[in-house]
């Protein structure tokens, strides 16, 4: 028995994704490339984006032709918000949503012992706004970083997001749950963990005594743990407390990537963001005052409707002053069932790929510049891959550095001296082993 998993969107989406394949594999099924001939695949939807979703179904055609025989299983964002629409595709047998996608595994090992696929997809997507955390661990990643979900669900309602109907209301992992499972990851090898979630800010809401910062304090004690790297991070939530908390722990990573989502108060508003300029602004200078080092990245929507050319250069001004190592920009994508895809002021699509172009350019120049200035400092590298002649990882503060090397040393973490630029990667040299 075979089974092959394809993956869309979110680093969270990622982690589930290999807690299927994990489980599975304990129960007798070889999982295997997606684009090979299986016996079965599992199609991990996104919603974010109306693109995500034409992926979404693009991959289920994609696994049925390859297999028109093979069992197909559809969970994930667009399986809960588009249900009706997969249960039509050719091919599908099981439909679930976001908050039960380990049934996946029941649901395909009942399948192999029938030994015939649905007349009709059995279609099992619960609610989500009364949905609890779904369980699920890892005892490996199969790469040098590990992503931990402490998180599901949003309440944030931004006017063009379609995740809080998507995910439902925030759940939150117990410690203990985070605490043993981390160890577990460590014992196997791991020095960083990734913590991800829909919106990890939000962690502990749903728990008594616990919040995102005291989590990381707890995880600062684990021993062997080298490095505690944050997912996406609302940049309201950079306050003073976190600042001062986070600045005691030894091994929080000085990277942050923050939800920005626009440089312009009048865009900020109109998408029921929970901040302005300034409040991003200062706790950004806050974390800078703490970790001289820092380096941000941040998710960037252009065109939003109603963005105007003055709008756009707000933008435009604050991501040139905030200094951002990456900038992940993304043109408006209209989703309906939000309130953003009713607005009057929608944007041609020409318009914002020219403004999404332009932003990428002024967030290409910013890193071109933070990366110059790297040369001469000694920084710590955890290898992630080798090919004989360059190792390549990132540093604490996520930039990507590239050592000539013929040894292999993924999984290794030493001091360099970064002593150039090529591309969109620092050079460096090994000064310490």
């Amino acid at each position: 028995m075979t089974a092959g998993i394809y993956t869309l969107g979110c680093r969270v989406n990622q982690y589930e994704s290999e807690a299927i394949a994990q489980t599975l594999a304990g129960r007798g099924v070889l999982i295997c490339q997606p684009d090979e001939a299986c016996d079965a695949y599992i199609i991990n939807t996104c919603a974010v984006t109306a693109e995500s979703a034409r992926k979404a179904r693009q991959l289920i055609r994609r696994a049925h032709t390859q297999n028109p025989d093979a069992f197909i299983l559809v969970t994930g964002c667009a399986a809960q918000t588009e249900t009706q629409t997969i249960a039509e595709l050719p091919g599908v047998d099981y439909i679930c949503g976001s908050s039960n996608k380990m049934s996946c595994v029941n649901a395909l090992m009942d399948l192999f012992a029938a030994g015939r696929k649905n007349p009709v997809p059995l279609i099992r997507v619960p609610d989500g706004s009364t949905a609890e955390f779904e369980r699920m661990s890892l005892s490996g990643f199969g790469r040098t970083r590990a992503y931990l979900k402490i998180e599901d669900g949003c309440e944030n309602r931004c006017a063009y997001c379609i995740i809080p109907r998507a995910r439902g209301r925030v759940r939150s992992k117990p410690e203990e749950e985070i605490l043993h499972e981390v160890q577990d990851l460590v014992n196997a090898g791991y020095r960083e963990i990734v913590l991800t979630g829909i919106e990890i800010a939000a962690y502990g809401k749903d728990l008594s005594g616990a919040d995102l910062i005291s989590l990381i304090r707890k995880l600062d004690r684990v021993d062997g743990l080298e490095r505690i790297r944050l997912g996406s991070l609302d940049p309201s939530y950079a306050d003073e407390r976190f600042v001062g908390m986070a600045a005691e722990c030894r091994h929080l990573c000085a990277h942050f990537h923050l939800s920005l989502q626009s440089g312009c108060d009048a865009t900020l508003r109109a998408m029921r963001r929970r901040y302005n300029t300034e409040k991003a602004a200062r706790n950004m200078e806050r974390l800078r005052a703490c970790m001289p080092e820092v380096c941000f990245s941040a998710d960037l929507i252009v065109g939003f409707p109603g963005e105007t050319d003055e709008h756009f250069a707000d933008t435009c001004e604050f991501v040139k002053q905030a200094r951002l190592l990456h900038g992940h920009v993304f043109p408006y994508s209209r989703r309906e069932g939000t309130e953003a895809a009713n607005l009057p002021g929608q944007i041609p699509e020409q318009i914002k790929k020219e403004r999404a172009k332009a932003l990428s350019a002024i967030c290409d120049g910013s890193r071109k510049k933070i990366l110059h200035s790297q040369i001469g400092k000694t920084a710590q590298v955890l290898f992630e891959r080798s090919d004989g002649s360059y190792a390549v990882g990132h540093t604490d503060n996520f930039i990507e550095t590239a050592v000539e090397s013929s040894a292999d040393l993924r999984g290794i973490c030493t001091n360099v001296r970064l002593i150039g630029v090529r591309g969109q990667k620092a050079l460096a040299k090994i000064s310490k082993m």
